[in-house]
């Protein structure tokens, strides 16, 4: 397998064309989110013209100079009541019309990534199955797996439930940036100042965080890998009495999986409270300056109050970030290990102007045939030959059998001749046309194969005989079933041809399968 990515950002380019099929929802989410950060600027106002106006007697600002006297006319209270009374209605408003917004933005964002998320899964399966035998048989089956659903799973999890909300709280930090440098510049200078040691402490830790994360999903991959390869042998080694010595193995491999999420928990704890004292730092220098500018008279408490509740806001973001780090590094490494196969490129590729193969007679024609194995990524040229300029034909309706000592490339033929290898040199010609003018599953389709390995599915009998034929009707899966001498024992059986079977036929004997 390549060489793992290690940009953050390698997954983007395979999840744009999902996020173009909902342009609509992702405009609609991403007005939903500006408004919610509006009003969330505007939420501490209400209070300051409590404080500054309403407790100090100061008259309404302008905006309500109309409003204030024909309330309290209405009501006949006292201007300062009815000033109190618009602004807890009007926090309730923003409190409202914010949470609606915060509602579709969340909804529409998860609808959209999951939906995003669900299509790279379906894309990345179809994409496995057009992987040639030399990639699957270096990759291991239990990290494919781990990558496939568990990865997966955890990138449609961190990208719903910590990033999307995370710009959200992004752009909250700058607009609120941006009010308190209006508000007052001095105090805004303290957290511009601060705002470097944030960044070169965050970006440190989140990037050791991130080579820990990388490490432990690799690890997942190996346990996993571990697991299925001892699991799917448990048959014989408890045969020869070993089934309790590939405990070690993965016990070996459990302990470094674990050393390694401890090692992230430790740098996301350490973050999270680095990123806390920092804040309590920068809060305290602003209280304090903030209370000074208040008893000189350049500051109001209204506004020393709507200050602070902003820098408490503005710096929810950074607290988010820390508190997600681990979470935003495991899925930024599953994003780089779902990447890295989708980069794979299958060795076995259709020509682009070819077409359906016609009804065959089968006349099979070798001509100077070729091929080697790819053995580790090893040059060509350095490769030893399973086959060598080999010619032979065999005629339609001719029946042969090539024997001969294991390793010599008996079972090699047929994988050519179906395309699950292509040849290193030569061609394969089948009633006199080379087969690879031919579309890919036109061919397999007309070629009937016993393999050597069973490849039963945990589903009912008749599924498992017309699992390549969908739309085979009863009769057609029973002619089947007696052309294989399985009719009989299948009748047998509790619910026949309807009996739900284990993973792998555990259910049945090796001579049934």
């Amino acid at each position: 397998m390549s060489k793992p990515t290690t940009s953050p950002w390698a997954i983007l380019p395979f999840l744009l064309p999902g996020i173009r099929t909902h342009a609509r929802s992702m405009a609609f989410a991403i007005v939903c989110m500006f408004g919610s950060v509006f009003l969330r600027l505007i939420e501490p106002w209400p209070l300051q013209i409590v404080l500054d106006n309403v407790l100090s007697g100061i008259p309404a600002p302008a905006v309500f100079e109309s409003l204030v006297p024909w309330l309290s006319h209405k009501f006949t209270t006292t201007p300062a009541v009815a000033l109190l009374t618009i602004c807890s209605v009007s926090l309730v408003a923003i409190a409202v019309i914010r949470a609606a917004m915060d509602y579709f933005r969340t909804v529409s964002f998860t609808l959209i990534g999951n939906s995003v998320i669900s299509d790279l899964r379906g894309r990345l399966y179809r994409h496995l199955q057009t992987l040639s035998l030399d990639f699957h048989s270096r990759a291991r089956a239990g990290d494919l797996t781990v990558r496939l659903t568990s990865d997966v799973g955890m990138l449609k999890d961190v990208t719903v439930s910590a990033a999307l909300p995370l710009v959200s709280s992004a752009l909250l930090l700058c607009g609120m940036l941006a009010v308190m440098v209006w508000m007052n510049w001095q105090l805004a200078l303290i957290i511009v100042a601060a705002m470097p040691f944030f960044i070169w402490i965050t970006y440190r830790a989140s990037t050791r965080i991130h080579d820990s994360a990388r490490k432990q999903r690799k690890r997942e991959g190996a346990l996993a890998s571990t697991a299925a390869e001892n699991l799917a042998a448990v048959k014989s080694l408890q045969a020869q009495g070993h089934g309790l010595k590939t405990v070690d193995s993965f016990t070996t491999e459990n302990k470094k999986s674990n050393k390694e999420g401890a090692k992230t928990s430790r740098l996301m704890a350490k973050l999270e409270r680095s990123v806390d004292v920092q804040i309590a730092i920068v809060t305290a220098l602003v209280l304090w300056f903030g209370t000074r500018l208040v008893m000189g008279g350049s500051l109001t408490a209204g506004e020393l109050v709507v200050y602070l509740a902003y820098l408490k806001r503005g710096f929810k973001p950074l607290q988010d970030f820390a508190k997600y780090t681990g979470r935003l590094s495991k899925a930024i490494a599953a994003g780089e290990r779902i990447a890295e196969l989708l980069k794979e490129q299958p060795d076995i590729i259709e020509a682009e102007d070819a077409v359906a193969a016609p009804p065959l007679r089968g006349v099979i024609a070798f001509e100077n045939v070729s091929f080697s194995y790819d053995r580790m990524n090893a040059p060509k040229e350095t490769q030893l030959p399973t086959l060598r300029n080999l010619n032979f034909q065999i005629d339609a309706g001719e029946h042969v059998a090539i024997v001969g000592p294991s390793g010599i490339g008996k079972s090699t033929l047929l994988s050519l001749i179906l395309r699950l290898r292509e040849v290193t040199s030569g061609c394969i010609r089948i009633d006199g046309e080379d087969i690879r003018s031919w579309k890919i599953d036109s061919l397999r389709q007309q070629v009937s194969v016993v393999l050597q390995e069973n490849c039963i599915f945990a589903t009912s009998i008749r599924d498992n005989i017309a699992m390549f034929y969908p739309e085979a009707t009863d009769e057609q899966v029973s002619s089947a079933a007696k052309t294989a001498s399985a009719h009989d024992f299948i009748q047998r059986l509790p619910n026949g041809y309807d009996t739900q079977i284990g993973e792998r036929g555990v259910d049945l004997s090796q001579g049934q399968l």
